[in-house]
């Protein structure tokens, strides 16, 4: 690829997003390394950990496994297979994600908790129809005469419940389909407690444990299944409960939504008591005099990555970016603070703030990072800690070096906000209108794209490639985290983008006022994706794995979007990966994932990096449901 006389090839092939290049080539002339930097001094990457075939679970290794025929050890020093290696590090993956998505559920639960005793700062119920029907769901007394707040604690403890308990059964696991249900509870994989799960993940994996792969890889659904239908889903409506449920509303993103004359205070990380707390902070006349005095007009609060979605879904706060711009929000100059909590957090950002006056401020126990000011958050003081933070960000505004400061002009609105409470008040109330369009043929299909970035795929090219094709081929796409901002970036959010989707989805589009990228939150807001399909699925009397549905994940990176992946396809949904996961190595575990899973839960994973191609792929399926379904189907659409 050449350059265009403004950026060298370098840049170009790094990201499609014009505000990543402006800063890309800021961060070159500063010789400031960016996580880009640091992936090309990594290569060559390690062949034998790209295939997953490295164990260091015991000190008798570190054992690594030679994938050449006739060549190198076959086994460990214990006698594990390299079968056996690649189940055991692809089940740890799911329980790191499990874990990290379920503890920020356990943490929304705790907050609902403290919030329903009185002993939170700043926190109220903002949805007491969504309590009241999540009360319902767990057989909790729900009459007009009782107080809310003691609904609220009952809802709490029982959401708590579904953590450590160890026999029984996830309550939001009765939303699935009969049919699946019954799957889970045959095959064994109903999850029991969410810790439980994680746990018995991780005894399974020590030295001389399971040495099944496939047993190994039935836990590994199992505890997955705990993530999206337990924690994850706990997250989300509990969030509502607390926060609100997201309806539409217009947005802005890209690094453009920074100011020039105000202090600029972005949140990152993905827990949303905090981000909660800062926006109502930034708000406070006190604050904002003191921002006036030192020569700001306003304090800006955007986002970057998941906690960045949660307010821009219920706030409609700017999004400043996603994943991979992180570095870049600080490299603009025009950053006072940015307030951290928890995953996806670059240990880099430290030294990256520390060339510019910006501070880097670390909240959470969990999470302690190089060069970052701690002022740890508590809820019981919620709203005193946050006024703390953006007064921190204020008194920094007098230090920023006008000099420094370089924002990208890009910035782009949208509509965001698409709860499935929202989604069904668009149809009326009903999904019959939704169910019609894809019977009529009008929408093919729905696919839920999400996931990350990651600087093996050049920065939003796999997402806005996969996303454009799929519903220039009439299927209509749902979308959370760093996908979703990748959309709102490229224009796909606004209404207007129907014109780039089929004839089909564009007159749905256009009747509905919608456009054909619905934005659905966060990373743990993929649980939205599932309560739709499983609605779905119920209301036609059919399971989700005959649904003309699939997912992909265009530029994963994480743990979490392991965990994501398992519980997508236990749930019944055929998933397309972008980047591919450590398991080549292990050639039988590779074929239960991408063929022999369709024959045990009805979906299983693709790899392919190509977004065009990866769209074929959905495409493909989804013609093959309807088939199934007896519904008609139009040719493929070439890409």
């Amino acid at each position: 690829m050449k350059g265009n006389g403004k950026y060298p090839d370098k840049i170009l092939e790094r990201s499609i997003d014009p505000a990543t290049q402006t800063m890309l080539l800021q961060a070159e002339q500063k010789g400031i390394p960016t996580v880009w930097d640091r992936f090309e001094a990594m290569q060559p990457q390690c062949g034998f950990g790209e295939l997953g075939l490295c164990c260091r679970n015991c000190n008798m290794g570190p054992c690594r496994i030679s994938p050449f025929v006739g060549e190198g050890p076959k086994q460990g020093v214990c006698g594990a297979t390299a079968d056996i290696i690649v189940a055991r590090n692809l089940l740890r993956m799911i329980a790191a994600g499990a874990a990290a998505h379920s503890d920020h559920g356990r943490d929304i639960a705790h907050t609902l908790l403290l919030t329903a005793q009185g002993k939170a700062s700043g926190y109220t119920i903002k949805d007491e129809v969504k309590l009241k029907a999540l009360a319902a769901e767990y057989g909790i007394e729900t009459d007009n005469e009782r107080p809310i707040a003691e609904i609220a604690e009952e809802v709490a403890r029982a959401a708590y419940t579904q953590f450590g308990q160890q026999e029984g059964s996830l309550q939001f696991t009765r939303r699935a389909p009969a049919k699946r249900l019954a799957l889970w509870q045959q095959l064994g994989i109903e999850p029991r407690g969410i810790d439980r799960e994680i746990v018995e993940i991780m005894h399974r994996t020590h030295m001389g444990v399971d040495n099944d792969p496939v047993n190994l890889i039935l836990q590994g659904l199992r505890a997955a299944l705990a993530d999206g239908w337990g924690g994850s889903m706990i997250a989300t409506e509990l969030s509502d409960v607390l926060f609100g449920t997201p309806q539409p509303k217009q947005a802005l993103a890209n690094l453009g939504v920074l100011k020039k004359d105000e202090v600029n205070l972005i949140v990152h990380g993905h827990e949303p008591t905090l981000s909660e707390m800062i926006v109502a902070a930034s708000q406070d006349p006190e604050l904002l005099a003191l921002a006036a005095k030192y020569g700001a007009k306003g304090i800006t609060v955007a986002g970057i990555c998941c906690t960045g979605n949660e307010v821009l879904v219920r706030h409609g706060i700017p999004i400043a970016g996603n994943f991979l711009q992180q570095e870049l929000a600080l490299i603009t100059g025009a950053v006072e603070a940015m307030v951290v909590d928890v995953q996806c957090i670059f240990p880099s950002l430290g030294a990256v703030a520390g060339c510019f006056h910006t501070k880097l401020i670390s909240t959470s126990p969990k999470a302690k990072f190089p060069g970052a000011t701690h002022i740890e958050f508590h809820e019981e003081r919620a709203l005193e800690i946050a006024k703390e933070i953006v007064r921190t960000a204020v008194e920094n505004f007098r230090f920023r070096k006008p000099g420094q400061v370089n924002i990208p002009d890009e910035k782009t609105e949208g509509m965001v906000g698409f709860s499935v409470e929202a989604i069904l008040k668009a149809l009326g109330g009903s999904l019959n209108p939704l169910l019609d369009a894809v019977k009529s043929g009008a929408i093919k299909g729905i696919t839920g794209v999400v996931g990350c970035n990651n600087p093996k795929i050049r920065h939003d090219y796999g997402h806005i490639g996969l996303v454009k094709e799929l519903i220039r081929r009439d299927i209509l796409v749902v979308t959370t985290g760093c996908n979703a901002i990748a959309c709102a970036k490229a224009g796909l959010l606004k209404p207007e983008a129907a014109g780039l989707a089929g004839a089909g989805l564009k007159g749905v589009c256009q009747a509905l006022g919608v456009p054909p990228v619905l934005h659905m939150g966060s990373c743990v807001d993929i649980s939205r994706i599932l309560v739709a399909c499983a609605a779905i699925a119920n209301t036609l009397g059919v399971d989700i794995s005959d649904l003309p549905v699939a997912g992909a994940a265009p530029e994963w990176m994480s743990e979490k979007a392991v965990s994501i992946g398992a519980y997508v396809v236990a749930s019944g949904i055929y998933t397309v990966l972008g980047t591919v996961p450590p398991v080549l190595g292990g050639p039988e575990v590779t074929k239960l994932l991408t063929q022999g899973a369709e024959q045990v839960v009805g979906a299983k994973f693709a790899v392919e990096a190509d977004p065009f191609k990866a769209a074929d792929l959905i495409e493909q399926h989804i013609n093959h449901k309807r088939v199934e379904l007896g519904l008609p189907v139009a040719e493929l659409v070439a890409a």
